[in-house]
């Protein structure tokens, strides 16, 4: 499998989890927070930089080619995913 396939498909994963975890935050499940979408979307991106570190581990810095590497086969598909996932519970909520 391909480096880039294998960098997309930690991060399409670690998207959806994070969509859930920023739902609960979101609509005050926790309710020693309440409803706080700005933590919410902090918790996205807080993910969002522990699975990169991660995927740099697992898959090595070099093959992933760096921050443009990144950006690329990992930052924009959790973004998209994310967000689409994350909008989808709000609204079925």
């Amino acid at each position: 499998m391909d480096v880039d396939a294998k960098m997309t498909g930690i991060h399409v994963v670690g998207a959806i989890i994070a969509a859930f975890i920023s739902f609960t935050i979101s609509e005050g499940v926790i309710t020693a927070i309440g409803e706080n979408q700005a933590l919410a979307a902090l918790a996205g991106l807080v993910i969002l930089i522990i699975l990169g570190n991660l995927a740099e581990k697992i898959l090595g810095k070099e093959e992933v080619g760096g921050f443009k590497g990144w950006l690329w086969s990992g930052i924009v598909p959790f973004m998209f995913i994310w967000f689409v996932v994350w909008s989808m519970l709000i609204n079925l909520a």
